[in-house]
């Protein structure tokens, strides 16, 4: 198709989700649940489709010598295809935000105000290779009332396609407006900047992937965007940490799924306990098969081998087997360096003062600050949001896991019986 063609095809798609967003305003909850669950038997009835197209994603994966890790996000199975199901009917059990009075008063004149929760409207969704953010993004927009516009990365194309296809299909059957979930079926990076440009539409954007993606659509956006930037997330290890607790949180928060954007990649150690800590917490990452790479601190300690870590290295997100490591003098340098390198995603104290603890959740700048806990719970699931539309790095609007409440907006309703403004206003007088 030419460009052209392409931008006609995109706003056309616009103007429909427009046109649904309309519609998914009238629905209750009851209606949107009974959908959902639709949606969940039509994902596990298309299984076979689903993996078929799935496999073909991985072919093409390993030919481009996409990394393992990669991989891994991006594969589907018999047993993830259920978790997805499980997820939307997870989506269906949740408490529905929509039409919430969050407030409610009445003025001196009579005047009754309401701040009432309602839905965004469009929203648009631009990821990259995981395939089940489809599944997760769809139906958390839908059950908030929005109609979704999303564009999946290139590697996952034909997953993306037969799920976005088994959610609509399985939700018409009960009443899902048409054109409420539309996949971009392009891989172009031009379809990215017509969706940038499409404000008449979309009221607002959400890209989920590496840095360069989210800068490119923060540039080039004519809307609000949310954005879900790099996971450089942090342990800090302190000197009155349980060095127990420390190497398990530690190596949970780095091997359970290195691939995501909430596991650990910058590893900071009180150097109080370094000549301890360090060679117990390297013996176990390297048992684990991960790399390592330190200050010469770290280097001259670890009884293993590593590699020297480059000052790059304290801005990435390896999303692999791989963990820097920064030996630092006390909390104070602990959260001087986090504040700096980091990505304001997540970040973890492993300490038994409570003093040293209650100072580093108060001034990490981050939106998931742990104490005593893997970094792997910043997770809308583990918040008990159910599935996540992503962990947002802003600070307005939305901050850290976000669940249907940050899918919805607000309006006021206001209530009069007649009243002027700048005129006196009697109450009625009582019998």
């Amino acid at each position: 198709m030419t460009s052209d063609e392409i931008r006609s095809a995109i706003f056309h798609m616009g103007e429909q989700a427009r046109a649904a967003s309309r519609v998914l305003t009238t629905l209750s909850a009851n209606q949107k649940n009974e959908i959902l669950l639709a949606m969940a038997d039509a994902v596990l009835a298309r299984e076979k489709e689903i993996l078929e197209a799935n496999a073909l994603d991985m072919a093409a994966a390993v030919e481009v010598g996409l990394s393992s890790a990669m991989q891994d996000r991006l594969r589907l199975d018999p047993q993830r295809v259920a978790a997805m199901a499980q997820g939307i009917r997870e989506v269906a059990d949740l408490h529905d935000p929509v039409g919430e009075v969050l407030r409610e008063w009445t003025r001196p004149n009579g005047i009754r105000l309401q701040k009432k929760r309602t839905p965004i409207g469009v929203i648009g969704i631009i990821f990259e290779s995981r395939p089940n953010v489809t599944a997760d993004a769809a139906v958390l927009c839908f059950k908030t009332g929005n109609a979704t516009i999303l564009r999946g990365g290139k590697e996952a194309i034909h997953s993306n396609r037969a799920i976005a296809a088994a959610l609509q299909e399985g939700g018409a059957t009960k009443g899902l407006p048409e054109n409420s979930i539309q996949l971009i079926p392009f891989t172009d990076r031009e379809s990215v900047r017509y969706l940038c440009e499409m404000d008449k539409y979309l009221d607002v954007l959400i890209p989920r992937g590496g840095a360069g993606l989210i800068e490119t659509v923060v540039s080039m956006a004519r809307m609000p965007v949310i954005k879900h930037y790099d996971g450089i997330c942090h342990v800090y290890v302190d000197r009155s940490a349980d060095l127990d607790m420390a190497v398990s949180i530690v190596v949970n928060s780095k091997v359970q799924k290195p691939s995501v954007c909430n596991a650990l990649e910058t590893l900071l150690v009180d150097r109080q306990i370094a000549e301890t800590f360090i060679p117990r917490v390297a013996e176990a990452l390297t048992e684990k098969n991960v790399e390592l790479r330190g200050d010469e601190i770290f280097r001259s300690l670890a009884g293993v081998d590593t590699k020297p870590a480059e000052e790059s290295d304290w801005r990435t997100e390896y999303l692999d087997y791989i963990l820097s490591v920064k030996s630092v003098d006390g909390v104070g340098e602990a959260i001087d360096h986090i504040n700096h390198y980091g990505s304001h995603h997540t970040d973890t104290i492993v300490a038994s003062d409570s003093t040293t603890a209650e100072r580093f959740l108060l001034e990490v700048d981050s939106a998931c600050v742990f104490w005593n806990a893997s970094t792997r719970f910043a997770d809308g699931g583990e918040f008990g949001f159910g599935a996540e539309i992503g962990i947002s790095t802003d600070k307005l609007h939305a901050r850290g896991p976000m669940g249907l409440e940050e899918l919805c907006s607000y309006k006021y309703l206001i209530y009069g019986d007649g009243q002027l403004r700048g005129v006196s206003y009697e109450p009625p007088c009582t019998p």
